[in-house]
């Protein structure tokens, strides 16, 4: 099954739109992880197992396993994911971008090292930095559109004009051209924070159907009811609305699993509301 047959599977029988990203910081995992040789994977996959019925996705960061070293955790929690929860997919939020021939090792590495469903991907070199991602028809590309975080302003707002209308932000323009021409095996998505609304809007106005993956609602602030109102599609999914820190730290105590289990069902109830 590819990616985006298990994420509109998930959808439906999950009910939800929810990704819980996987970002690892031992420092905010329960007492019960100290002194333990594996704590990373043994507290990503109590995470998994326990939020599983309620999410779409998990998203797992990997530069918070690579600075821990945990590379070999991070391979065995996807490849848990998929034996566990079959049909789940994963993304691994990598954002990488470069050169072809480097950028076909990066997808060697997602894809085949790690066994990831999709992978996040930096536009900005060009369509030949993420064409070795595009080529893989049964895998997930999450190109990076109109980010979270504060400075995403500094360049993707930046009015970028082109020969056929007047100067729109970069960000339109890479909607458009990821919709348009890099989408030939409909495998793309793109990256659009929760913390702007408008351009959630906007950029669901210029590429139809195609899914967003949304970080930015919980400890970033996105408002939940903004962001499906804005960028839901015309079924009322399209969405893969992603929190991190606001379920894996919900508790730092003996009951964390249990409530991160809460926190993202509150989280996919709360988006179903105003689907």
């Amino acid at each position: 099954m590819s990616f985006m047959q298990a994420l509109h599977t998930r959808w439906e029988q999950a009910d939800s739109l929810v990704c819980v990203g996987l970002d690892p910081e031992p420092a905010k995992f329960p007492t019960q992880f100290t002194g333990d040789p594996d704590a990373v994977f043994n507290f990503c996959r109590a995470i998994v197992d326990a939020t599983a019925p309620y999410v779409c996705s998990f998203k797992p960061q990997i530069a918070h396993f690579a600075a821990l070293g945990a590379e070999d955790a991070l391979q065995r929690l996807i490849a848990h994911i998929h034996a566990a929860h079959p049909g789940t997919p994963v993304i691994l939020d990598s954002k990488r971008g470069d050169i072809g021939s480097t950028a076909q090792h990066y997808a060697t590495e997602a894809f085949d090292r790690y066994g990831a469903d999709a992978v996040t991907a930096n536009p900005y070199l060009g369509r030949d930095s993420v064409q070795p991602f595009l080529d893989r028809a049964d895998r997930g590309v999450v190109i990076l559109c109109r980010t979270s975080n504060p400075g995403a302003g500094d360049l993707q707002d930046l009015v970028v004009s082109d020969n056929s209308r007047g100067g729109r932000p970069l960000y339109q323009h890479v909607a458009e051209k990821v919709a348009r021409d890099w989408n030939g095996h409909g495998n793309c998505a793109l990256v659009v924070g929760a913390t702007w609304p408008e351009q959630l809007r906007e950029v669901r106005a210029i590429v139809g159907d195609v899914p967003f993956l949304v970080p930015g609602v919980g400890a970033q602030g996105g408002d939940v009811e903004a962001v499906v109102t804005n960028a839901k599609t015309a079924d009322g999914t399209g969405l893969v609305v992603s929190s991190s820190r606001a379920v894996l730290y919900a508790s730092n105590g003996a009951d964390f699993a249990t409530a991160a289990a809460n926190a993202a069902k509150a989280l996919r109830d709360e988006i179903n509301r105003h689907r």
